[in-house]
């Protein structure tokens, strides 16, 4: 069983927290991570592109000449994908990209992945990620604390949904912030991903929201 140390806002240890046997003992499997996170990308494209055929675009109703003794092909309308503003050849339709992807695949691709970033020491526990004002100052500030400022991409993961504390991280572009995955269907806010995992370098997360991640 591994343990993390929890820190509070300043960077001061006020105490410890044991990491279950689940999440610090959990393999990474690499084929099983790049199915998930192959599955997270193609549901987050919308799939909404779209052109014409030449049955859609405007126009074209009649033949533009005879069919005969004009020295020209034969044409039966101008709006062929060979004319200017004609439909296109083979055109784009909306499609869905979704892949499917198992639940206890997903949850044992992220759990092997937290466990590897817990094993390189990238993960700090802080004792509470809360605010009293909007400020980026105060975020700066604790990524400061903990020795954050300059690592490339940071993910930062609340208990809960937290407009204050979102607005506070929003404007770092080397900051992401997701929130504890949650049994309660329905839930607010966006909790972090196999894929948020991976490509983030360090890794803040709230003592209850680990707690949570445990639970869940």
């Amino acid at each position: 069983m591994a343990e993390l140390e929890i820190k509070d806002k300043g960077g001061k240890a006020v105490g410890k927290h044991k990491v279950s046997d689940a999440i610090a003992n959990a393999p990474v499997k690499s084929v099983s991570l790049h199915r998930t996170i192959l599955a997270e990308e193609a549901h987050a494209r919308q799939g909404t592109q779209k052109t014409k055929t030449r049955s859609e675009v405007k126009g074209g109703g009649r033949k533009p000449y005879k069919q005969k003794k004009t020295g020209n092909a034969r044409q039966g309308t101008i709006r062929g994908p060979h004319y200017a503003h004609g439909g296109m050849a083979l055109a784009i339709t909306p499609r869905n990209y979704d892949k499917k992807i198992n639940r206890r695949e997903r949850r044992a691709s992220i759990l092997g992945a937290l466990s590897a970033h817990i094993e390189a020491g990238n993960v700090s526990v802080v004792d509470a990620i809360a605010f009293a004002e909007p400020k980026t100052k105060e975020a700066l500030l604790l990524l400061d604390s903990l020795g954050l400022t300059n690592q490339r991409r940071v993910l930062v993961v609340l208990t809960e949904y937290d407009q204050i504390a979102l607005k506070c991280f929003r404007n770092l572009p080397n900051v992401t912030v997701r929130t504890a995955p949650s049994k309660e269907p329905g839930a607010k806010a966006q909790a972090f991903s196999a894929r948020d995992l991976m490509i983030a370098h360090k890794i803040v997360v709230a003592k209850d929201a680990l707690t949570r991640i445990e639970e869940v």
